[in-house]
């Protein structure tokens, strides 16, 4: 059979519709993140080519952790969203053939999947006091949203989901704990308990606790996993919001967190650790915690510095696992920049145990909207593994160009003609290079 008899056979309703209902659906609704539906033929057919484009290249759906050949974790990870190569194959010979509709009668039953709402067993929702209004409809906003979940003894996590109250224009929202009420003095809206938060919480010592995008489902640890979350901590919920570029500002939002508990001491204690943009150089080849040599270093020594109009910098941090605690199992991992960064390979060496060393994740086309925690699918005895004597490395390349999309309009907003020379930091043109770890023991 050609390749055009087999594209010609290939019709919206018969073969594509089934793939947009379970891959593309979840944002691509009316009212929903994503900047049009895709609910029907007529929504489809006019970004047929750009439905192929996007697909082929794996920016949609959109998921960061993509094995490369320099970095290819054994294991894969739980609800991944991407196509397979049949799918995007298919969508391929679609737009090929012109994007025929075909036969109504073919299509399948109407997608009644309702979206996930709320997490199973869900023991404690958090919501801000008061609905939070955009300044605007044309900018992006972070913010961040301090929430006092009142433990008064120590409970364990064991599942979280993060609920969107405007569809709309929530992208993506993180949770960190605040175990020193530092977030308080950083509150600059009382009646939202809310603060601007661009990068980070702004405060030092935290841990990520949950992230959530579009799409996502509940994170859910294994009956005998809990996070533990000390009394009098808080959480913060750093919100990114999207508004569509429109004059007129979106409606209010109150996305709320939800959690659930286990009912006692869990098997496995969950531990959350934020590692990296560390500013004490250590040598290469050394197994200390520290900033290693990079490629534009000056002469007296490693320093975190991009330069401008530099494409492919990188910068690598090194965490040396010290003595004196157990061997744990890495349950899930994530990696973090701003908008200079292009990619992050997070990978580890071991001293006894194996394999000798091994990439954990590979995040090839780095996109600061589209930040995920990624876990393990297997089981915690087949976890990766880290102790004392190994050494994780989490390498960050950066494009300091106007090539760079992000970094170009976010530049050119800032009334910036040319690239800026860029240093760690929490502003959107400074950068960081940090890995983000649950591990159990």
């Amino acid at each position: 059979m050609s390749a055009s008899t087999a594209s010609a056979q290939v019709t919206y309703h018969a073969d594509v519709e089934p793939i947009v209902q379970e891959k593309c659906q979840g944002c691509h609704v009316a009212g929903g993140i994503a900047p049009f539906p895709l609910t029907t033929y007529a929504d489809a057919k006019p970004y047929a080519t750009l439905i192929a484009s996007e697909t082929a290249s794996g920016a949609m759906p959109p998921w960061g952790a993509v094995p490369t050949s320099d970095c290819t974790p054994r294991f894969g990870f739980l609800n991944d969203p991407r196509l397979t190569s049949a799918q995007i194959a298919t969508i391929q010979a679609w737009n090929a053939a012109g994007a025929p509709e075909g036969d109504p009668s073919d299509a399948p039953p109407p997608n009644t999947t309702a979206p996930v709402t709320s997490l199973p067993g869900v023991q404690l929702e958090l919501t801000p006091p008061a609905p939070y209004t955009l300044p605007n409809g044309m900018d992006d906003d972070f913010r961040c949203f301090v929430l006092d979940p009142k433990l008064t003894a120590t409970s364990y996590v064991n599942g979280t989901f993060t609920v969107p109250g405007n569809e709309t224009i929530v992208h993506h929202a993180l949770v960190f704990a605040d175990t020193t009420g530092a977030s308080t003095a950083l509150i600059t809206d009382p009646t939202t308990q809310s603060y601007e938060c661009f990068g980070g919480p702004g405060f030092d010592n935290t841990s990520l606790v949950t992230a959530w995008a579009p799409g996502g489902n509940p994170i859910e640890y294994p009956s005998d996993v809990g996070q533990p979350i000390d009394p009098g901590t808080l959480l913060v919920m750093q919100v990114h919001y999207h508004p569509h570029g429109t004059t007129v500002p979106p409606g209010p939002d109150q996305t709320s967190l939800q959690l659930r508990f286990t009912a006692s001491t869990p098997t496995h204690i969950a531990t959350a650790l934020l590692a990296g943009n560390f500013t004490n150089p250590v040598a290469a080849g050394s197994m200390d915690t520290g900033l290693l040599p990079g490629p534009d270093d000056p002469a007296s020594g490693p320093v975190f510095d991009i330069p401008p109009n530099v494409k492919g910098h990188t910068e690598t941090m090194q965490v040396g696992i010290p003595n004196g605690i157990p061997q744990v199992h890495l349950l899930g991992i994530a990696g973090h920049q701003h908008y200079v960064g292009t990619s992050v390979d997070i990978t580890i060496t071991r001293q006894t145990a194996s394999p000798a060393s091994e990439c954990l994740l590979s995040i090839p086309q780095w996109d600061f909207n589209w930040q995920r925690f990624y876990m393990y699918d297997t089981s915690i005895d087949q976890l990766p593994t880290a102790e004392p004597g190994d050494v994780i490395q989490i390498k960050c390349t950066y494009d300091n160009t106007f090539d760079n999309a992000e970094l170009a309009q976010s530049l050119i907003a800032r009334g910036l003609s040319q690239p800026q020379d860029v240093r760690l930091g929490e502003t959107t043109l400074d950068e960081m290079c940090l890995g983000a770890f649950v591990y159990v023991q």
